[in-house]
């Protein structure tokens, strides 16, 4: 290019448009805290470039006009010394006025405040270089090496060319490409884009260190990638490979290759923590290379979000949006099926409801989840890991499908009182380690581990050696409703009903403490039951003598007819429910209080004493469980009252 290009294409005259607010923080970070790994940024223009080349061919499919002058796709890398520039050049879809000003002065994304509020406190130059990864704005790591970009670009099928230019600081400009301007793009459709390299990234300059660059990240590339100038079409040789690294055989392709290619699908940092790669060949046929990552994308959660497993059919792109290719608690999967019996002549829209996308989801499912079965025994501290990050949204599976439920089964890993939540388990190792008559598998489900932990109801399980599993998602209590036993063992709640606990011996230790204690027996407590039942029928469905408690004086259960008590908080917060039973109120016989409390019944049954211990006992039940009380003041009033007497205030 020459000086005079170079001015025109540098300096268009038309009102400068600011970035939005987040698009200059983010560009403030990558220019300045992310300068650890400047070669990022070719990984990222070529990779927009090869998307560019992969959507045209896509759309060449129904008008090949869009294909005229230059039927075959090319990426050029040229350097210019002289200038300090280098450019990139596809020969691709391109884009217009309006789409420069969109893709590349705003961040069209939900949840961009959010993003920027973690990235701002990344504590190094490679965490924030992670989350910038992960959002997916490749095209900016370009102010890692220029202090200016200047985007020439034609779409395919427009006349018109167009120039968008900034220094990434004060804003940008779009204007009509002139003539010395649209010239770079050789009359044809594509995008050229221009940097200004910075003194200390001239390296950049250097045709040897770009043909490293290339080769070490983008050889994977299916479109062929030139070092030379655009206009430049014979005798030259392309720096990659330039075939679809998921056609090749898996023995020709290195970690790094795979690596590299995983980034390139990203645009992020980290490594996979799980590679696929396999053929299906029989009734249908098609390739895969998928993976799992390493970190959480940060918008797992978003409603809006979409899979972000692209579909080809032949080699020829389709959509990285067919909603029906993947199941959405798979959303974090990333990677490529290429289809062999898909038909390409259907839009995308009548592309998702055909047949064989269903048969490609169920075999592309199940050889995922396979795969995490054996990462789990594999690489146990690798597929940990992955649980950690993903396991939630794997076990909204169980809630919606049901033909995986076995498979997801396999890989689901909880908590339990086994180690005291030491350490997550298995259900076949909770299976196995089941006492003898013991038909249910015992859960409790609660927001934090340490308080379910303490839970009171826990008491006479642990006392029995009878493991329980602790539940701490929140999608743990609605796949409970559709996926109700895992090999014949009924999953029960142990918050729930009246659960017969007669058949479990008690560990020595526990049946000593207890002959020690001066219990209080079924006749004892009889009148102090039903007078409780009196006071407090308002508020609870029961009161009864619980085998749930061997320390704690009482505890509050749902009724056997009610629904569970994490379950009935969820609802209330998130669906606005309205509880149509009460709880249950089971009390400790063998608790020196309770004790004490049947006593003073039985000796003064109308001081009115009793009616304030049943309240005080159901409000300490409910303090414990994590539920509101009914009435603070009243239960403020009663505790000093009782603490004056304790102490012997006047």
């Amino acid at each position: 290019m020459t000086n005079a290009q170079k001015k025109e294409t540098t300096m268009p005259e038309a009102p400068q448009q600011n970035f939005s607010a987040d698009m200059s923080r983010l560009l403030d970070i990558v220019a300045n805290a992310l300068y650890t790994n400047p070669e990022v940024f070719l990984r990222e223009l070529i990779s927009n470039a090869a998307d560019a080349c992969d959507r045209l061919r896509y759309e060449a499919l129904s008008n090949q006009d869009l294909l005229k002058g230059a039927p075959e796709f090319r990426i050029h890398v040229s350097p210019d010394r002289a200038n300090r520039t280098l450019t990139i050049y596809d020969n691709g879809i391109g884009m217009n006025d309006a789409e420069l000003a969109d893709h590349l002065g705003t961040i069209a994304k939900s949840g961009t405040a959010r993003l920027m509020e973690e990235v701002n406190a990344g504590k190094s130059s490679a965490d924030k270089l992670k989350l910038i990864g992960q959002f997916g704005v490749g095209f900016y790591a370009s102010y890692m090496v220029a202090s200016r970009v200047t985007v020439i670009s034609r779409k395919a099928g427009d006349e018109q060319a167009w120039c968008w230019a900034s220094d990434g600081k004060s804003g940008f400009t779009v204007t009509k490409a002139d003539e010395a301007q649209a010239k770079i793009l050789n009359g044809i459709r594509g995008t050229a884009i221009i940097l200004d390299i910075k003194d200390d990234a001239s390296e950049f300059l250097v045709e040897e260190k770009l043909r490293q660059t290339i080769e070490q990240y983008s050889d994977h590339i299916s479109v062929p990638i030139y070092l030379a100038e655009p206009a430049m079409r014979e005798g030259v040789v392309a720096v990659n490979q330039a075939s679809a690294l998921w056609m090749r055989p898996k023995s020709e392709i290195t970690e790094e290759e795979y690596t590299n290619f995983y980034k390139h699908l990203t645009h992020g940092f980290d490594e996979p923590v799980l590679t696929s790669h396999w053929r299906a060949e029989g009734k249908m046929e098609f390739s895969a290379l998928l993976y799992v990552p390493l970190m959480r994308p940060w918008d797992l959660y978003d409603p809006t979000r979409r899979n972000a497993v692209r579909l080809y059919v032949r080699r020829i792109f389709i959509s990285d949006n067919i909603p029906n290719l993947m199941y959405p608690w798979l959303r974090f999967a990333r990677g490529v099926i290429d289809s062999e019996d898909l038909p390409l002549n259907i839009s995308r829209e009548t592309l998702q409801h055909n047949p064989l996308i269903a048969k490609i989801r169920t075999a592309v499912t199940k050889r995922i989840l396979n795969d995490l079965n054996k990462l789990s025994s594999d690489d146990e501290p690798g597929f940990l890991v992955f649980w950690g990050q993903f396991g939630a949204t794997i076990k909204e599976g169980l809630y919606d499908a049901a033909e995986h439920r076995d498979d997801i089964f396999k890989i689901c890993r909880f908590f339990s009182s086994h180690d005291n939540g030491a350490a997550l388990t298995s259900l076949e190792d909770y299976v196995s380690r089941m006492k003898d008559g013991q038909k249910e598998i015992y859960y409790l489900s609660g927001e934090k581990l340490e308080t379910l932990k303490n839970s009171p109801q826990l008491e006479g399980f642990k006392a029995r050696g009878l493991e329980v599993l602790f539940f701490t998602d929140t999608i743990d209590d609605f796949w409970l409703q559709n996926a109700r036993e895992y090999k014949d063992f009924a999953f029960r709640s142990i918050t729930k009903g009246d659960i017969d606990l007669k058949p479990f011996a008690k560990d020595a230790a526990q049946e000593s403490e207890t002959k020690d204690n001066s219990a209080a027996t079924a006749a004892d407590l009889a009148p102090l039951l039903a007078r409780l039942k009196e006071i407090l029928k308002d508020e609870v469905d029961d009161v009864r003598i619980s085998e749930r408690l061997t320390s704690s004086p009482v505890c509050i259960v749902a009724p056997d007819h009610g629904v569970d008590m994490h379950m009935e908080r969820v609802l209330k917060i998130h669906q606005n429910y309205n509880p149509t039973s009460k709880p249950v109120l089971e009390i400790n016989a063998e608790h020196p209080l309770i004790v004490k409390i049947a006593d003073l019944h039985k000796k003064a049954p109308a001081t009115g004493k009793t009616e304030d211990m049943a309240y005080l006992l159901l409000d300490q039940a409910r303090i414990i469980q994590g539920e509101p009380i009914s009435d603070p003041a009243r239960f403020a009033r009663l505790m000093a009252g009782y603490l004056a007497s304790a102490l012997e205030l006047p």
